[in-house]
Formats: structure tokens, C-alpha cells, sequence
């Protein structure tokens, strides 16, 4: 049982194969949605001169992060609904797991800088563009991948340091709670670790994020004209429904016990922010933008 694990396998789906084939039309159709989506806002951003602006290219940078964070997850599910329960190199599968960590606390790290960004814009209008320049928004875009590095190569390398007694892998890619089933003995260090790297990347920059919009909503409700507080309320609503999407489910998944893992419960929030939220992302932006619908229409 202590011999060295070179492969995992992933079972996937398997309590519904009889719906495999509907679930990769759908799932498929969602991830190609999701890639045009994203694709066509970046596109639009960067191709639209009224739309240079820190806000628009932080979300720029948010496009691309759905972009790569999907394509880390999809792809297997797609392939594992194919052919049913699919093997995965050890290497492949801490890979899938850096790779997933990375793209998804960089995330976390970049809707804080948004909302510092309206911060700024909402609290200290006349200093706005002194102080979000274009050296500070890439500063601040560079510490939201160096902070998904750390996280990580942290959480990776330990992990794959431990034994493990088991090779099934109740999921559809390298999720860390299902591997944490797998490890031999007690796993409480481990699990400990968890909840402490979610703590940083989620609970870290959420607690930023509320800090900003307690000083935004203080800024607003201050405001003598009713249509200054109602634009400056549009200007932020889009990345409150984001965060609130996005944070809702990846806390669901992370600050909770192992005592309480459900592999199926598990699955659904995994579909939910590694499919549903990055498809939901540009439709947020475009649809509630006035700016954005307009160079869509352009």
C-alpha cells in the first residue's frame, strides 16, 4: 500500500454514465461559449481606444485568466465523459493542481485589485489617474500571479510530498479535497493546510474587497446628487455580482472540514465556478456596461 503512486485515475462522472453524452454536448457547448465569450471581450478592450483604462484592463486581465483556468479543467472532464474513467500521470496530475491553484487565488487576488480600483476612482476622484497609472495597474496585476505562484507551489509540493494508499480519484481532475482522501494515515496536518492556504487566497483578499466598498458605499451614500450615487452604484455592480459569484462557491468548497466532503456536493461547486462562473463573467461586464454594449456595437 506504501509503494510509490505513479498514476491516479479519474473517475469522473461514473454515478451517471448513462448521461455521459448529454453531459459533453453541454459541457462542451459551455466551454466553447466561455472561450468566445472571453476571447471577444479581451479582443474588444484591446482594440478600442475608449476602453484603455485601468478598470477595462483589469478586466481584460480577467478574460484571460477564465480563459487559461478553464482550459486547465475542461478538457479532461470532455475526455473523461468520452471514454469513462481515465488514467493520470502523478506529474500530470500536481501539474493540473499548480495550474489550477495558480489561475484560480490569482483570480481571487485580481477582484481585490479591481475593487481597489474603484476604490480610487469612487473615493479620490482628482487623484484617480495620478495614482492608477499604468505602472501601478501592471505592478498590481504582476503581484496577483506572483501570489498564485506561491500558493501553488506551496500546496502542490506538499501534497506530492506524502505518501498516498489510494490511485481513484472520485472527480473529474486533480481537486485537492479528493486527494486528501487518498493520502495514508492522519490527515489533519494536511487539511489544516487547506483551510490555511484559503484563508490567504480567499478570505485574505475578500476582506480587501469589503474594506473598499464599506469606504465606497460611505463615499456614495455622501453624494448630494441622486444621479452621481446612482452611476457610481452602475460602475460597481458588475464586480459586486462577480465576487459574489465567485467567492460564494469557491468558500463553499474550501473553508469547510473534511468531515463534511461529499464527493457529489463536491462535483456541482466544481462545475460551478470551473464552468458556469467564467461563461457568466463577460456576460456580467457586457450586459451591465454601457461603455462595453457600446463597443460591442461597434
Amino acid at each position: 500500500n506504501l509503494s510509490e503512486v505513479s498514476e491516479f485515475r479519474l473517475l469522473g462522472f461514473f454515478e451517471v454514465s448513462h448521461l455521459h453524452p448529454l453531459l459533453f454536448v453541454v459541457l462542451f457547448s459551455l466551454y466553447i461559449l466561455t472561450l468566445m465569450a472571453n476571447t471577444v471581450i479581451a479582443l474588444i478592450i484591446n482594440g478600442d481606444n475608449t476602453l484603455h483604462t485601468p478598470m477595462y484592463f483589469f478586466l481584460a486581465q480577467l478574460s484571460y485568466l477564465d480563459i487559461c483556468y478553464l482550459s486547465v479543467i475542461v478538457p479532461k472532464i470532455l475526455e473523461n465523459l468520452m471514454v469513462g474513467t481515465i488514467g493520470i500521470s502523478k506529474i500530470g496530475c500536481a501539474m493540473q493542481m499548480f495550474f489550477f491553484l495558480f489561475f484560480g487565488v490569482a483570480e481571487c487576488f485580481l477582484l481585490a485589485a479591481m475593487s481597489f480600483d474603484r476604490y480610487m476612482a469612487i473615493c479620490y476622484p482628482l487623484h484617480y489617474t495620478i495614482i492608477m497609472n499604468s505602472r501601478i495597474c501592471k505592478s498590481l496585476v504582476a503581484g496577483t500571479y506572483i501570489c498564485g505562484t506561491a500558493v501553488g507551489l506551496v500546496h502542490t509540493i506538499i501534497t506530492f510530498s506524502l505518501p498516498f494508499c489510494g490511485l481513484a480519484i472520485n472527480h473529474f481532475f486533480c481537486e485537492i479535497q479528493p486527494l486528501l482522501e487518498l493520502l495514508c494515515g492522519n490527515t489533519s496536518p494536511s487539511e489544516i493546510q487547506v483551510i490555511v492556504v484559503a484563508l490567504f487566497a480567499i478570505v485574505g483578499p475578500f476582506l480587501l474587497i469589503i474594506y473598499s466598498y464599506i469606504c465606497i458605499i460611505s463615499t456614495i451614500l455622501k453624494m448630494s446628487s441622486a444621479e452621481s450615487q446612482q452611476k457610481a452604484f452602475s460602475t460597481c455592480s458588475s464586480h459586486v455580482l462577480v465576487v459574489t459569484l465567485f467567492y460564494g462557491t469557491a468558500s463553499s468548497m474550501y473553508l469547510r472540514p473534511k468531515s463534511s466532503y461529499s464527493a457529489s456536493v463536491d462535483k456541482l461547486l466544481s462545475l460551478s465556478y470551473t464552468v458556469v462562473t467564467p461563461l457568466l463573467n463577460p456576460i456580467i461586464y457586457s450586459l451591465r456596461n454601457e461603455e462595453m454594449k457600446g463597443a460591442l456595437r461597434k
